[in-house]
């Protein structure tokens, strides 16, 4: 089952299943809709959340989603964990980035959220050419500021055995219906 619920995904859904699969092993809920968004970002909860925009591109692949992974295994953490894939749940990703105010579009890009406000965002340009440990090492020292749930978000027995995809986006075919 693929989750397609906007408008026409921009790649074969198939080829990005592995890259939804690996945040979602780690605790992230997917946000497939303009409204999964609102109840998960606006809320008056005090709780923080984490929003993960995925994408294909080799940085996400090589370094976004490994890092962000890893900062998970955190002794603090976001409360919520949520993620939007650009490209494919477009509807999702546009009202995700319109509460990421002061930045342009950014994919990926990593966003810490408390009481629908940005109080953390880490966009491409400062994920690219990091590893996937500065990017950790980033993330941690936010969630410990920011944060107070006890972590980590999956047990370490389980996150070891998580295989991250390698695959830049040139190579994934466009989704044609």
């Amino acid at each position: 089952m693929f989750n397609i619920v906007s408008s026409t995904p921009k790649y074969d859904p198939k080829a990005v299943q592995p890259m939804r699969d690996e945040l979602i092993a780690v605790g992230f809920t997917e946000l497939l809709t303009p409204d999964d968004v609102e109840k998960a970002i606006k809320n008056e909860s005090d709780e923080t959340v984490l929003v993960m925009i995925n994408s294909v591109c080799g940085c996400a692949a090589g370094s976004a989603r490994p890092g962000i992974s890893l900062a998970l295994q955190n002794e603090i953490i976001p409360d919520k964990l949520f993620t939007g894939f650009a490209g494919m749940e477009k509807d999702a990703v546009d009202r995700i980035r319109q509460y990421i105010e002061g930045y342009p579009p950014s994919s990926p890009g990593i966003a810490l959220f408390k009481n629908g406000e940005l109080i953390s965002f880490g966009p491409r340009h400062q994920i690219e050419g990091k590893s996937p440990g500065q990017i950790a090492e980033v993330w941690r020292e936010v969630f410990n500021t920011q944060c107070s749930r006890k972590g980590p978000s999956v047990p370490k027995e389980h996150f070891e055995k998580i295989v991250y995809a390698k695959t830049c986006g040139s190579k994934i075919p466009l989704y044609k219906e």
